[in-house]
Parts: C-alpha cells; structure tokens; sequence
C-alpha cells in the first residue's frame, strides 16, 4: 500500500475505524512498521494485518468519497496560497511606489509568510 495519499486520509478519518484498525494503521503509518513486524507485535497472522490495513484503505477512501475533507482542505489550501501570493506582490509594488509604508509593506509579507 502506498502510504503517503493515505497518511492524510488517516490523519482526518482514524476516529471513524475501530480500536484495533487504528492501533495497526497507528503502528503501520506512523511507526512505520512492516505488516510482519505488526504481526509479530500483536501476536496475529501476516495475513490478518494485511487484510487489515486493507480494509482500512478502502473505508478511508470510502469517508473521503463521502465527506470530501482532504479535498476541501487542499483545495483551501491552495487558496490561500494564491492569495498569500498576490498580497506579497501587491505589498512589494505598494512599498516601492509608497516608501513611507515600506515598514508595514514589510511587516504584512511577513505576517503572509507565515500562514
């Protein structure tokens, strides 16, 4: 499984899964173990977690099909770094045509740059 699409996923819906497909997921994602290593930890068949973090794909695909939260979080996201974007440029060109106001020009980038 390719964790990186469904480590967001996780992050938004693990509270929608059961104790035991989060404990493994946690185990699977965050420690980074391998489905033998979680295995062996949880005293389980190979097979069982594998099925497992299956199971867990498909039903964290399944909430974001249904609730769409990754997708509305990207999708702000990249709002506001467009936004963000056009206020730096408008500050730079304000400070440069309006010098006296080159501090709060300045202090407005950097506040920017932070979100």
């Amino acid at each position: 499984m390719e964790k990186i699409p469904f480590i967001r996923l996780w992050d938004i819906y693990k509270g929608l899964l059961t104790p035991t497909q989060q404990e493994i997921t946690d185990m699977y994602f965050n420690l980074d173990l391998t489905p033998s290593e979680i295995a062996d930890e949880k005293g389980i068949t190979r097979q069982a977690v594998s099925e497992c973090l299956k199971t867990c794909k498909k039903q964290l695909e399944e909430y974001e099909e249904k609730v769409g939260i990754s997708k509305r979080l990207n999708d702000f996201s990249l709002s506001v770094s467009l936004a963000a974007t056009e206020i730096k440029a408008w500050a730079e060109e304000f400070s440069s045509s309006n010098p006296a106001f080159k501090a709060e020009c300045d202090k407005l980038v950097q506040i920017i740059t932070a979100l």
